[in-house]
């Protein structure tokens, strides 16, 4: 396994806490904002570790203002990591399992995308993130229709509320508590609630542009009185981050 970003001490910790359960995983440093930077940490993974069969490809950021305020530089900040940073490092993924080939008879190969719930029910104060997510989206479908017949399996996961090390604290707090209440199951995820989606095993090789929601419900919510107030803050998380009230 190889662990790829820019902040490279946290994921040092992740590949002790990997090594201390008996697994191996390497830490690469990557900017999907820098082409070469892209370039140069798949070249840097399949040297350390060996051809890449799987990518998960999870970049996400944004911003808080209405889309009457996005200035260009909200747009390419979010759109440059969102879409176009992650399109790059799937693309120089999947130029390298296509010169390999394959002879197999089922896929050999799987890219995962990481959207959001957003990609069709946006919310409020993160326009632009909804935006950029939809693309991830459509991405996706564009890359199985091409890819597929190399034995790339390209499929999209759109989260919901998952509680992360930078949305933690939040849902403590009276504002957080009062999210948590007007959620359909009354609850947050953790990353743990993604590890049921086999879309890199052997058991998903029919699967195929498929855009698969793990939201516990929220994109099918109707229920009035969603908080309109709540403006996430600019971070590196996508959906996973902090809130707080413009009350």
């Amino acid at each position: 396994m190889v662990l790829a970003s820019r902040r490279t001490e946290r994921l040092k910790e992740l590949r002790a806490e990997i090594e201390a359960s008996g697994g191996a995983a390497h830490v690469v440093a990557l900017d999907v904002m820098d082409y070469q930077s892209v370039k140069a940490a798949v070249a840097h993974a399949e040297t350390e570790a060996g051809t890449i069969d799987i990518l998960v490809n999870n970049s996400g950021v944004s911003t808080m203002p209405k889309l009457t305020e996005v200035t260009p530089s909200d747009l390419e900040f979010v759109f440059g990591i969102n879409v176009r940073g992650s399109f790059f490092v799937a693309q120089e993924v999947a130029k390298r399992m296509i010169m390999r080939g394959n002879g197999a008879s089922k896929p050999a190969y799987r890219i995962t995308n990481i959207a959001s719930v957003a990609r069709l029910r946006p919310l409020p104060q993160i326009g632009l993130y909804a935006m950029s997510k939809a693309a991830v989206v459509q991405m996706t479908k564009a890359m199985a229709l091409e890819w597929g017949r190399h034995g790339i399996n390209v499929n999209t996961i759109c989260p919901g509320y998952i509680d992360t090390e930078i949305n933690h604290h939040h849902w403590k707090t009276e504002q957080g508590q009062k999210l948590v209440s007007m959620l359909p199951s009354r609850r947050v995820g953790s990353p743990g609630d993604l590890d049921g989606l086999l879309l890199a095993a052997d058991e998903s090789q029919f699967m195929n542009g498929s855009v698969i929601s793990a939201d516990d419900g929220f994109s099918l919510w109707t229920q009035p009185g969603f908080p309109c107030g709540w403006r996430p803050r600019r971070g590196t998380a996508g959906f996973f981050i902090t809130l707080e009230s413009s009350q």
